[in-house]
């Protein structure tokens, strides 16, 4: 819920998301997305880092940027563009980086 806020206050529009499936289902339906944040521990058929990977696939104009505070091995798995930044972070790091993905 912190990080919505950081990102409302930077300007953006939030969709939440409860599971990496629904996530999937807000893209479809909203094609201006363009920006995904998520952690790997995520509920439904896939966890965050396989949402990052189908993502980075089926929209390759979307920023993401992956966290967890325990995997932290993920990061070296995760598709060429995909951003990782580790728990505890800092909601501007987040905005940064969603920023220089965009760039």
């Amino acid at each position: 819920m912190h990080v919505q806020f950081v990102f409302e206050d930077a300007g953006y529009v939030v969709i939440q998301a409860d599971s990496a499936d629904e996530a999937l289902l807000a893209l479809d339906r909203h094609p201006e997305i363009g920006a995904i944040f998520t952690d790997v521990a995520m509920p439904g058929s896939i966890d965050g880092a396989a949402l990052a990977a189908r993502v980075r696939q089926s929209h390759p104009h979307v920023s993401i940027v992956v966290t967890s505070g325990e995997q932290f091995h993920v990061a070296e798995h995760l598709p060429v563009g995909v951003r990782f930044v580790p728990k505890p972070y800092a909601g501007h790091d987040i905005i940064r980086m969603i920023g220089q993905s965009a760039a």
